[in-house]
């Protein structure tokens, strides 16, 4: 008898493999405990007064949560990875170039993260670099490996060590400036425009926050997916950017690890280091495992061992020269999730076909126009990059999608009356 995936890279959750409430928070909170929101947040914390950075953090988290809280509901619903999901909007051999997109820059990420781990850890500990991104590599590559169960036990570890952590380095920072009245009429010597910190805010996580639906597919119901999803980022993704932001304001510093061995917390800045870049990679390894599985239809445990492989080799390489390559690939996600949110509740009014029923076109070439003009908005169009994709590639599908049904409609009654004729 063939062995059930447990992580259904090809098929969609079944309800008997659902999660409760309290195992999807976890799960949810261990990936908005994102290191980029944190150094987001120290960034932003050296350009605006505390209030702003609260106002942009609160609105960014707002926006967030609507798009990823969205795709949440769909997931649940339908019990579909982002992978699966884009089958439906974009055809099932367009759905690679999605895939492909999502899974390269969670490889990137990855290998990022692990150099991100090792680089200040080498420095406060003189251990070798390619030592520690080793050990760092094979540790998360094996609990990825192992998919949802271990996601979700080290989230249970991390979310509340890096909470404590996190806010004991606060506390000292606080302490260090004066007071929290100090914090409260802090200004910045150099201000960040509101519209570019919003833009810093929501591009941090957007293009990982694509991804939602291959973790919120095992919710048991819809509205705890969305729930879950919501608070992970008014609770999780504000604490890591209220961490970054204090900590800077004080030292002068947007890494938070950097902060944290000028407060002499060494030990603890490497556990909150570690901890948070292995959730964060973890949650990386897991989703390019389903997105490359998604194109060449191996079981997704076998994809992620390559693909830990692959990032820790490439770790320090990517490092130093493929950030900023990284960011502008990230940039290309949004209009993903915009395409299957407007597929979805737009076009099909908020239900799909099974995936083992539905008849996918090979290629829907008019949502892969609409994903290449939103990338084209979000860097041609002023305004909100991420917004842009988001609005304009999710119009266009929709509009292109009802032009070409129309004129298909056309075409089809015009054959029959032709039929007819003859």
């Amino acid at each position: 008898m063939k062995k059930m995936d447990s992580e259904f890279a090809l098929t969609a959750v079944p309800k008997t493999h659902r999660n409760g409430f309290w195992k999807m928070l976890v799960v949810m909170l261990g990936l908005t405990f994102f290191s980029a929101s944190m150094w987001s947040g120290g960034t932003l914390g050296q350009g605006l007064s505390f209030m702003q950075f609260m106002t942009i953090v609160m609105a960014g988290n707002l926006i967030l949560g609507a798009y990823t809280g969205s795709l949440a509901y769909i997931a649940a619903k339908t019990g579909l990875s982002t992978h699966l999901l884009a089958r439906y909007a974009f055809g099932e051999k367009g759905s690679y170039l999605s895939s492909l997109l999502l899974s390269f820059t969670q490889i990137g990420w990855f290998g990022v993260g692990a150099a991100m781990f090792a680089v200040p850890v080498h420095k406060a500990t003189g251990i070798d670099t390619y030592v520690l991104i080793g050990i760092a590599g094979i540790l998360m590559t094996a609990t990825a490996f192992f998919g949802m169960k271990a996601l979700a036990i080290i989230s249970f570890i991390a979310v509340p060590l890096i909470t404590v952590l996190g806010g004991f380095s606060v506390f000292q920072a606080i302490d260090m400036l004066g007071g929290m009245g100090e914090l409260l009429t802090y200004q910045p010597k150099e201000a960040i425009g509101l519209a570019a910190a919003l833009t810093i805010c929501i591009g941090s996580f957007i293009s990982a926050g694509t991804l939602t639906p291959d973790f919120t597919r095992f919710a048991r119901t819809k509205r705890s997916a969305v729930i879950t999803t919501l608070i992970a980022f008014f609770i999780g993704n504000t604490l890591m950017f209220i961490f970054g932001a204090v900590g800077s304001i004080a030292t002068g510093q947007s890494d938070i690890s950097e902060v944290m061995f000028i407060q002499g917390l060494i030990i603890p800045a490497v556990i909150v280091l570690g901890l948070n870049i292995w959730t964060t990679n973890d949650n990386a390894l897991y989703a390019s495992g389903l997105g490359l599985s998604n194109i060449t239809k191996l079981p997704k445990n076998k994809v992620v061992i390559f693909n830990g492989i692959i990032g820790t080799l490439a770790a320090m390489w990517l490092y130093n020269n493929f950030v900023d390559w990284l960011t502008i690939l990230g940039s290309a996600l949004p209009s993903i999730g915009a395409i299957i949110m407007a597929d979805f509740f737009i076009l099909h009014r908020g239900n799909y076909a099974k995936l083992e029923d539905a008849c996918f076109k090979s290629v829907n070439w008019v949502a892969l126009f609409a994903w290449a003009a939103g990338v084209a908005i979000a860097n041609l169009v002023p305004g909100i990059p991420p917004i842009n994709a988001l609005i304009g590639s999710a119009i266009i599908h929709v509009i292109g999608t009802k032009i070409v049904n129309q004129f298909t409609e056309k075409d089809v009654v015009m054959k029959q009356l032709e039929k007819v004729g003859h």
